[in-house]
C-alpha cells in the first residue's frame, strides 16, 4: 500500500484505519503519543525499538508504527489479547464482537492483525502475544521508548511498571497512558505510577498532553 503522508507525517490511509480499529485513544492524544515516539526514534543515540504495553486491536500501534517506520525502527506491542478487566462480559467496554467461538473468551489477536495489514506496518511491528509480566521476563534490550496503556487494575500497572520502566534508555522516555490526577475521571493506578515514576528519581516529566504524560528518563 502506497503510503502518501499529510503535514502530521502519518497517512490519510493510515489515520483511517487507526479510526476504524476498535479502541479507546482520543485522535489528540494519539498524535502526541506519535510525536513522543518519533522523538525518541529520531535521537542521535536511539538504538531503534519501542515497546508498547497494551495493544487491544492496535489504535494506537498505528501511530507508534508509523513513527518508527519513518526512522527504520521496530515496535515490539505486548498483549495477551484477552482483554482488560474492563472488556469482560458484562463489564462497560465488552465487544461481544471481539469474542473468539471456540474458547468463548475475547481474542482481539485477529483484530490486530488486520489492523497492521491494512496500514501496512507488518514488517514494522511485532506482535508479542503475551502477558506483559511474561514477556518481561525474557526481554534484555534498551529501547526508546516504553508506553503503557495495559490493564487498569492495581496489580496490573505495577506490574507493567515494574517490568518495562527499567528498560528505557536514558534519555528515552516512558509513556503512559490514562493519568488522571482527579479520581473523578478516572481510575487511579495508571496515576499511582506515573508518581512512582516521578518519585524514583529516575524520570522527569517533558510533556501532558490530555491523559497521556511523557516521562523522560534522566537517571
Amino acid at each position: 500500500m502506497a503510503q502518501e503522508k499529510n503535514g502530521t507525517g502519518l497517512s490519510d490511509e493510515r489515520l483511517r484505519v487507526a479510526r476504524d480499529a476498535p479502541g479507546f485513544m482520543p485522535l489528540d492524544e494519539a498524535h502526541a503519543l506519535y510525536a513522543a515516539a518519533a522523538a525518541c526514534l529520531s535521537a542521535d543515540d536511539a538504538v531503534g525499538v519501542g515497546v508498547e504495553i497494551g495493544t487491544y486491536c492496535g489504535k494506537s500501534t498505528v501511530f507508534l508504527g508509523a513513527a518508527a517506520q519513518e526512522h527504520d525502527a521496530l515496535v515490539v506491542t505486548v498483549d495477551h489479547h484477552r482483554g482488560s478487566e474492563e472488556h469482560q462480559p458484562g463489564w462497560e467496554y465488552h465487544d461481544a464482537g471481539l469474542v473468539d467461538p471456540h474458547s468463548g473468551l475475547l481474542d482481539t489477536a485477529a483484530r490486530l492483525r488486520r489492523t497492521l495489514f491494512d496500514a501496512d506496518l507488518e514488517q514494522t511491528v511485532l506482535a508479542l502475544v503475551a502477558p506483559s509480566t511474561a514477556a518481561a521476563r525474557v526481554w534484555g534490550r534498551e529501547v526508546d521508548f516504553v508506553f503503557i496503556d495495559g490493564g487498569h487494575s492495581l496489580e496490573a500497572a505495577q506490574n507493567d511498571y515494574d517490568g518495562w520502566a527499567r528498560w528505557v534508555r536514558r534519555g528515552g522516555a516512558l509513556l503512559i497512558h490514562d493519568v488522571f490526577p482527579d479520581p473523578a475521571d478516572g481510575g487511579r493506578p495508571p496515576y499511582e505510577i506515573y508518581r512512582r515514576a516521578l518519585e524514583s528519581g529516575r524520570f522527569t516529566e517533558s510533556a501532558a498532553h490530555g491523559s497521556l504524560r511523557v516521562l523522560t528518563r534522566s537517571g
